[in-house]
């Protein structure tokens, strides 16, 4: 029987953005299961208090999003024993490597020609609807093995916002979970104490000026629109979320059925 944990959230050290999804209500009147779904941050900077903290949680899988890149820059997840770790990227490392070079090392005036008169929250929509276009395959293998066996189970990326927000986001689709539950969830990434750091190369004061901040901020935001931009173009290419489940993803009626089970009191 999985352990039922507590809604209320750990003070973690290394660990951003560390939350239970238990709780949300789904459109028939359940509700998402205590201590069976989180989400979060990258793991690379577990404290030993962390690692305990998340041991105890009875994790059989940890779904990591990163790509290489972001291993690299960050490290490995803090090993876990006995819980599995799946590696599926979200993102390809040469996708924007780049543009987050010139994110981290740029000058003023080179923030402003990429990311200035909207080309940052721009591109933001453009990389959700590419995710939910293209990695059909990666979403699919997250849900079918969240209905099988890979209960609790943990999602991250980097910052736990836009890949794990968006692998969240079609597996509560797929338990039915309320439109606005699901965006409200999402939106929590912006809390002061779960948002990224912001890291530049420059220590200097103009590195995090107002305005490098202000043009940084999409990039960092969970904003509705990104999340709707992902709803749009589900409707948009499969007709409906529930052609999208099936036909896009491959989840039959049973295999549904299994997850409801498995996710939802």
């Amino acid at each position: 029987m999985t352990q039922q944990i507590p809604s209320t959230e750990p003070e973690l050290t290394g660990v951003r953005n560390f939350r239970d999804v238990g709780g949300l209500p789904t459109v028939d009147g359940r509700r998402v299961r205590y201590g069976v779904l989180f989400r979060s941050g990258h793991l690379a900077h577990a404290t030993d208090e962390d690692a305990a903290f998340l041991s105890s949680l009875g994790l059989h899988t940890i779904f990591d999003f990163r790509n290489a890149s972001d291993q690299k820059l960050e490290g490995p997840d803090v090993e876990l024993p006995g819980v599995r770790n799946v590696n599926l990227p979200l993102s390809d490392p040469a996708d924007g490597s780049e543009f987050w070079k010139m994110v981290r090392d740029g000058e003023i005036e080179q923030l402003r020609e990429i990311l200035g008169d909207d080309k940052a929250a721009n591109r933001m929509i453009a990389s959700y609807r590419k995710i939910v276009k293209e990695r059909t395959a990666e979403h699919s293998r997250v849900l079918h093995s969240l209905a099988e066996e890979s209960v609790p189970a943990l999602m991250h990326c980097a910052a736990g916002k836009d890949r794990a927000g968006l692998s969240i986001a079609v597996t509560l689709l797929a338990l039915g979970v309320e439109r606005e539950a699901i965006v409200a969830d999402y939106l929590e990434s912006n809390a002061k104490h779960r948002r990224y750091k912001v890291h530049r190369s420059s220590k200097s004061v103009a590195a995090y000026s107002p305005e490098v901040m202000e043009l940084l901020g999409p990039l960092f935001d969970a904003r509705a629109e990104y999340l709707q931009a992902a709803f749009e173009t589900i409707e948009e290419t499969w007709g409906s979320v529930d052609t999208y489940l099936e036909q896009g993803l491959g989840l039959t009626p049973q295999l549904r059925d299994r997850l409801r089970e498995r996710l939802l009191d």
